[in-house]
């Protein structure tokens, strides 16, 4: 008899997660007024190696989801549970150090999740203080090679570095951690069309080699087809519908992600090999 075969446990799961906020106008005048759901019961898997995309339009939730999963943002109700554990609440201390080495983020501007006064070897420096074991995998002359860039850039000030190359040192940050889960938000939206490609030609190179689920934040559904083997369609803070892209961009059901597929200007051309460094 063949052995059945079992999928992989995921390593992020989100269960019926629900974020809301305060109203600005009542918080600022010290009165309970309306909360604002952002939010609503959304849940999500990513297997190991998988890459899966959040789109949606502007507003939508998908930033609070990918804050939530990184531990950074408000979870109102739910779970999530990363490698099978539940971290739907930070921990303090030694052990939500640990616990937040497992899911790292890149986020839209590159610029602003690097310390303007801190070199980047000074950065990394610090990383490697916090988490000893987890960083002595690999030298940052090394780390920064497998992300496409010099070693001479250690010595640098994120000003002194062009946008894409701060982004790849931000991918170089999360990488030296060995992620569990990787979150980028946006990754490539605050560059130049020029580099975008590369950015996501490198993402996916190193999801491929290191195998780690990577949960993708885009408005740009012409990327997400592209780059992403599930997807789920995000409208104000409900999934309203999921699943394979290709079969999803090919039969969409949802009247919503109909409109969003028809609103695609072209395919996107550029995601071919280059290794140019951005």
């Amino acid at each position: 008899m063949t052995p059945e075969r079992y999928a992989p446990a995921p390593v992020l799961e989100i269960e019926d997660l629900h974020v809301v906020y305060d109203s600005p106008a009542s918080s600022l005048l010290g009165r309970t007024g309306a909360a604002v759901p952002a939010v609503r019961g959304v849940s999500i898997k990513v297997a190991p190696g998988e890459l899966v995309g959040i789109v949606g339009e502007s507003g939508s939730g998908k930033s609070s989801i990918a804050l939530a999963v990184a531990g950074i943002g408000r979870v109102t109700s739910g779970a999530i549970r990363i490698l099978g554990e539940d971290r739907t609440r930070p921990q303090g201390g030694r052990a939500g150090r640990v616990a937040r080495a497992d899911v790292q983020m890149v986020f839209q501007d590159p610029y602003s999740s690097l310390d303007p006064r801190q070199k980047i070897q000074s950065g990394l420096a610090e990383l490697r203080h916090l988490h000893p074991a987890r960083t002595d995998w690999i030298t940052d002359e090394e780390l920064l090679r497998s992300v496409g860039l010099q070693a001479n850039l250690l010595q640098r000030y994120p000003h002194q570095l062009s946008g894409g190359q701060c982004q790849r040192i931000s991918i170089a940050r999360a990488l030296l951690l060995k992620p569990a889960v990787f979150v980028a938000d946006e990754p490539t939206s605050s560059l130049d069309v020029s580099v975008q490609a590369q950015i996501l030609n490198l993402v996916l190179d190193l999801q491929a080699t290191r195998g780690f689920g990577v949960l993708f934040i885009s408005h740009d559904l012409g990327v997400v087809r592209q780059v992403c083997e599930r997807v789920y369609v995000l409208r104000d803070g409900v999934v309203v519908e999921s699943g394979v892209t290709e079969t999803l961009f090919a039969s969409p059901s949802e009247p919503y992600t109909q409109r969003l597929i028809a609103s695609i200007p072209g395919r996107r051309a550029g995601l071919a090999h280059t290794g140019a460094s951005a």
